[in-house]
């Protein structure tokens, strides 16, 4: 189900982001990244990183992992190929642009599929789940973190009047969990493996989902 977030708004409001998108984001959601990596790495060693941004997470991956990162903006992405390169780091094995709807693999590339914070950004939620889903191997996961929309209360009234913003924001805050767990209930071979909140104060979520073998 596609909305207001399309990929023009997108590009338009990280280009925004980008001179101050670490300054703004790395510690408020670095504890996110650290647990997704290390459920994804637990899948093995072949990973991809779908918006990756500026690469934050870049430098929390183990040595031995494989990594490939795939962001749709450009502009975030020097930052990510210029941190590559400053800090050496040899688990990042490629930066690409591309469009998450449009992952440029082959069916059950990868171990895992990680897409922090990326899922209330991208203009079809349940298209780029396919699209993680088709790439990811049988018997391996996608890892997610992000915000989940409050179902009810004051945080769900604010949430929904800040979503009258997404466009310029970049993301939607009233995101429901029913769009990721109406997906689950809908693939074949998907399994809720884990859910749960994170620091700081439970404000994003770890889903990881299990692909079905075979």
């Amino acid at each position: 189900m596609a909305d207001a977030l399309d990929k023009t708004a997108l590009e338009a409001a990280y280009a925004r982001w980008a001179p101050v998108y670490d300054l703004t984001f790395d510690a408020v959601m670095a504890p996110g990244r650290r647990a997704a990596i290390a459920a994804a790495e637990r899948c093995g060693p072949t990973i991809l990183d779908v918006g990756a941004g500026t690469g934050l997470e870049f430098t929390l991956f183990a040595s031995t992992s494989n990594v490939t990162a795939v962001d749709l903006s450009e502009i975030m992405l020097r930052r990510a190929r210029d941190r590559v390169l400053q800090k050496q780091l040899g688990a990042i094995n490629g930066v690409l642009v591309m469009d998450a709807l449009r992952l440029a693999f082959a069916d059950n590339t990868f171990d895992s599929t990680l897409a922090p914070y990326v899922i209330t950004v991208v203009p079809d939620p349940e298209a780029t789940l396919d699209e993680m889903w088709r790439v990811t191997r049988p018997g391996g996961e996608i890892v997610l973190v992000n915000h989940i929309g409050a179902e009810k209360g004051l945080i769900a009234t604010f949430e929904g009047w800040l979503a009258k913003h997404a466009p310029n924001l970049g993301w939607r805050p009233d995101f429901p969990w029913a769009r990721i767990g109406g997906w689950i209930e809908g693939k074949p071979g998907a399994r809720l493996i884990e859910r749960r909140t994170l620091n700081p104060f439970g404000l994003f979520s770890l889903v990881r989902i299990g692909k079905g073998e075979g």
